[in-house]
C-alpha cells in the first residue's frame, strides 16, 4: 500500500503519524530527509518513539530531524529551526506528525521567514 504523502513542492511533503518499517517506502519514494515534529508518547504507548525511527532512518541512509512541536502552539524557536532544517537538509524532505497538518503548517510558517 502507498502511503498518503502530501506533496506540497518537488523538495517537501507531509504525512501522518510512520512506523520505522515505513521508512524504506519513503526511501523509494525518493525522499533523502525526515523530520519528526510529534513528540514522544504523545498518542500513547503504541507510539514508535523518535529512536526507533532515527535509528532505522539511520540504518537507511535517511538524513533525520527531531523537532517535536505541540500543535497549535508553534513557539517562533521552533519555526526558526524548521526553516533552518528546510535550508540544510538534502532534499526531497518529508515530515510527519500525527495527522501531517501540524508539519504543513510549520512548514508554511518557515516558508514566511527572510
Amino acid at each position: 500500500m502507498s502511503l498518503p504523502v502530501s506533496c506540497h513542492t518537488a523538495q517537501f511533503g507531509t504525512l501522518g503519524q510512520i512506523e520505522p518499517s515505513d521508512l524504506a517506502q519513503i526511501a523509494q519514494l525518493g525522499y533523502k530527509s525526515v523530520i519528526n515534529n510529534r513528540p514522544d508518547f504523545e498518542g500513547g504507548p503504541s507510539q514508535p518513539t523518535n529512536a526507533s525511527i532515527a535509528a532505522e532512518a539511520e540504518r537507511l541512509g535517511l538524513h533525520y530531524a527531531y523537532l517535536p512541536v505541540v500543535s497549535g502552539a508553534f513557539t517562533p524557536d521552533q519555526v526558526a529551526q524548521m526553516a533552518q532544517l528546510l535550508k540544510t537538509l538534502p532534499g526531497p524532505v518529508l515530515a510527519f506528525c500525527r495527522s501531517g497538518a501540524r508539519s504543513t503548517n510549520l512548514y508554511q510558517m518557515a516558508l514566511q521567514l527572510p
